[in-house]
């Protein structure tokens, strides 16, 4: 298996310009984790959570969940832009170019992930204005990589149910489908603890789970 990495590369830089010039989607990808975050951190800002320590609140609970919710989203937008790839004849012209189909998945999922990491390194940016703290530079480290291994995974995922249809309407309604309960079952806006024993025994299943 040969790995052609200028295709990786051109595909990356491909999914970065298009990141950059298209300052709408920036915006719209920001807005539902940041109004989350202002509207639930900040109104249940006093509510304690077991576990998180005396004076944490909710802003320290609800922020990693929030920023998994990024990433999680940025799956859709990927798989998307395939199928947008696709409509318009630029996925047939590089499906003959001399290079293996490897590169050209991997060129997509190194876009994709590095637009969901600047997308997620922002909604931190924002959590830490709300009052969100890590408590050392070792879970900032920590929670890079399993920010990267979200991103990977759910990219990845995002791409092959793409790469399996062609209605774009469609693959919006299966990905709500799916993300919405990756999400819910993930413990990301209360704590699994409080989900009755099969809801719990469906969230150990979920991967996001362990990322947030």
């Amino acid at each position: 298996m040969t790995i052609h990495w200028t295709a990786v590369y051109v595909l990356w830089l491909r999914e970065m310009k298009r990141y950059f010039r298209a300052k709408s989607r920036i915006i719209g990808s920001l807005a539902m984790p940041v109004f989350f975050l202002a509207f639930l951190g900040l109104g249940f800002r006093r509510m304690q959570i077991p576990g998180m320590g005396e004076g944490t609140g909710y802003i320290g609970f609800l922020a990693p969940g929030i920023i998994g919710m990024t990433l999680l989203f940025s799956a859709s937008m990927q798989g998307m832009s395939l199928l947008w790839d696709r409509e318009f004849g630029f996925l047939k012209e590089i499906m003959v170019a001399p290079v293996s189909r490897v590169s050209l998945v991997l060129g997509r999922i190194a876009g994709g992930t590095t637009t969901s990491m600047i997308q997620g390194l922002l909604i931190f940016g924002a959590s830490l204005a709300l009052g969100f703290r890590l408590p050392g530079a070792g879970a900032l480290a920590f929670g890079f990589v399993f920010m990267l291994l979200i991103a990977f995974t759910f990219i990845g995922l995002g791409l092959i149910f793409a790469s399996r249809m062609k209605d774009m309407q469609g693959f919006g309604i299966i990905m709500n489908f799916i993300i919405f309960p990756f999400f819910f079952l993930s413990g990301a806006l209360t704590p699994l603890e409080n989900f009755p024993w099969f809801i719990r025994a469906l969230s150990y299943a979920d991967p996001l789970t362990y990322g947030v």
